[in-house]
């Protein structure tokens, strides 16, 4: 568990997938990767994650509590039951993703439309 930690640059995955479980409560972890990993279940309150690499994780029922997510990646992403309710400045493409039942609230739906650059209102 990290709590008010500031982890910068650090790659998750090298670490061994084995037994791995890890959560975020009040972090800075930006310009990090989770490629390939495997995040189930992973809880990320209160935390900062600009530009983190999620290309490839499985994030199913993963929660988002109120975390900015600006420019973080999002590439063949599994986020099935995964809440992002409560987060804002993500991108997600869900035709790139495996998004089944995940939640976004009303406002963060944008997130999910970025590539058509559209305006909304």
């Amino acid at each position: 568990q990290f709590k008010d930690c500031k982890i910068l640059g650090i790659h998750f995955d090298y670490c061994k997938q084995l037994l791995f479980e890890v959560s975020f409560d009040r972090c800075v972890i930006n310009l990090s990767s989770f490629y390939k990993m495997k995040l189930k279940n992973t809880h990320f309150i209160n935390s900062t994650l600009h530009e983190v690499d999620f290309v490839e994780a499985d994030l199913t029922n993963a929660i988002f509590d109120n975390c900015d997510m600006l420019k973080s990646v999002f590439e063949n992403t599994v986020i099935e039951n995964a809440d992002f309710r409560t987060s804002y400045n993500y991108s997600i493409d869900p035709e790139i993703n495996r998004i089944k039942k995940a939640k976004f609230s009303l406002p963060g739906i944008s997130g999910l439309l970025d590539k058509y650059d559209i305006e909304i209102e």
